[in-house]
């Protein structure tokens, strides 16, 4: 059976780089020895491996990467550390709960 992995990197910058492979070892390795000069990570090594997840459907990887590069921040934070409740408190939608920040629950800024 064929595997594809969603995977999040924390560069030396403390930025996140977010990205899908069928290799992940391989893909890992490219990024450390900046295989690619225009990549994200090229200037941002070294880089490690935080938080991945293994598919069987290419598909489902790719849109679980996509979900996850529009996240912020704190919200990869949170699911790196596996801290539900702020992954959910970080999902909540503006218009419906307001802004963290003018809710009081968050001082924190991404």
């Amino acid at each position: 059976m064929k595997f594809y992995y969603t995977y999040i990197l924390l560069c030396s910058d403390k930025s996140y780089y977010t990205g899908m492979t069928n290799d992940l070892e391989r893909r890992l390795t490219e990024h450390q020895a900046g295989k690619k000069r225009d990549c994200y990570t090229f200037k941002r090594r070294p880089v490690e491996l935080k938080w991945f997840v293994q598919c069987t459907n290419p598909s489902e990887a790719i849109k679980i990467e996509k979900q996850i590069k529009g996240w912020s921040h704190r919200k990869k934070t949170a699911l790196i550390e596996e801290n539900w409740q702020d992954l959910v408190e970080f999902s909540k939608n503006y218009n419906e709960y307001g802004h963290p920040d003018s809710r009081g629950s968050s001082t924190s800024s991404d």
